[in-house]
């Protein structure tokens, strides 16, 4: 009789030859499957009382799955986005046992049948082109500080680019002159151009000399000379909002992450009349229906299409069923 095939074995073997020898998947995208099966582990040892090394793949179960997605959502208090992106891990994984051992192929069948779960989309947050000159205006351009934060928040709002990808932008990933762009690989590992303003590059044009960093150099250093964390931009996010704030009331009310200066210049690029395609790739959307959420947001939009409607001519009065199970179906 065969042996059922080793989870430990199928897991390394998943990270070393799926994600990272045939996919050549990003280091985000194999943090982010690391850190499920890390938490997915965890909870089997407590669950099940059996350490990592000794779990077979038949532990792992459509049940057990789905509790290990409960626990995610209630025991950590995670929202259905984060439960979503572990069980996407999860369905990947499942995809690859199938792949590589047949037999199982109905155990991965059951667990790649539980469901993503819906949840409530919220419109997103962004700013007023008054709210990013006041931002950009925010900092203190007497101080090195001060000259690299202003830069990097026009080049931000500008160019939407992610915090990842902003930090990360280098000396030689920065073109002025004619054609003017910036280059970045995003998401999935794809590399793509976004244009300048000729704002953007006149600050460029003052802040790299005095950056004074080779090619390979980060744009925007800390301190030390060394990339700026994730934690750190958003510091300096935070401090300058601070000063924003007096300048332009509307902020004092207002939620500012880099993802939401990234919403900004994708709003702002809807409202000039860009195409969702263009805004699509100037943002690297892999799919344009991730930039369709700047559709519902955008209020404007929504009054000039009604702008353009007539009224209803129609006498008001409340709709009345004329049958009980319509009644009854009108009532739920």
């Amino acid at each position: 009789m065969k042996t059922e095939p080793s989870f430990a074995a199928l897991l390394q073997t998943y990270f070393t030859e799926r994600l990272v020898g045939q996919r050549n998947a990003s280091p985000h995208t194999i943090a982010s499957h690391r850190d499920t099966f890390r938490l997915l582990l965890g909870f089997a040892q407590k669950a099940l009382k059996k350490a990592p090394t000794d779990l077979a793949l038949s532990d792992l179960e459509a049940p057990f799955i789905g509790r290990f997605l409960d626990h995610v959502e209630k025991d950590r208090g995670n929202k259905p986005q984060t439960r979503n992106i572990r069980l996407a891990a999860i369905h990947s994984f499942f995809h690859y046992v199938a792949l590589q051992e047949p037999s199982l192929g109905a155990l991965a069948q059951r667990v790649l049948t539980i469901p993503s779960k819906r949840h409530k989309t919220k419109p997103v947050d962004f700013l007023a082109r008054d709210e990013i000159d006041a931002l950009v205006a925010a900092p203190d351009q007497s101080t090195w500080a001060g000259r690299r934060d202003r830069t990097l928040l026009l080049v931000a709002a500008q160019t939407g680019l992610r915090a990842s990808e902003l930090i990360g932008l280098r000396c030689q990933d920065v073109v002025l002159g004619t054609g003017a762009h910036v280059r970045c690989l995003g998401k999935g590992r794809k590399e793509r151009c976004t244009p300048l303003r000729k704002d953007a590059v006149g600050a460029l044009r003052r802040w790299l000399p005095e950056r004074n960093g080779q090619p390979s150099d980060v744009v925007f250093p800390n301190a030390q000379g060394a990339a700026l964390s994730r934690d750190g931009l958003e510091y300096l996010l935070a401090k300058h909002l601070t000063t924003a704030r007096l300048r332009c009331p509307s902020l004092k009310t207002k939620r500012v992450s880099p993802h939401v200066l990234r919403h900004s210049t994708a709003m702002d690029l809807l409202q000039h009349g860009v195409d969702r395609s263009v805004i699509a790739l100037w943002l690297g959307h892999e799919s344009m229906e991730t930039t369709q959420v700047y559709l519902h947001a955008n209020l404007a939009l929504k009054e000039q299409a009604l702008a353009k409607t007539n009224p209803l001519k129609g006498r008001p009065g409340r709709y009345r069923p004329g049958d009980k199970l319509l009644a009854f179906l009108q009532g739920l």
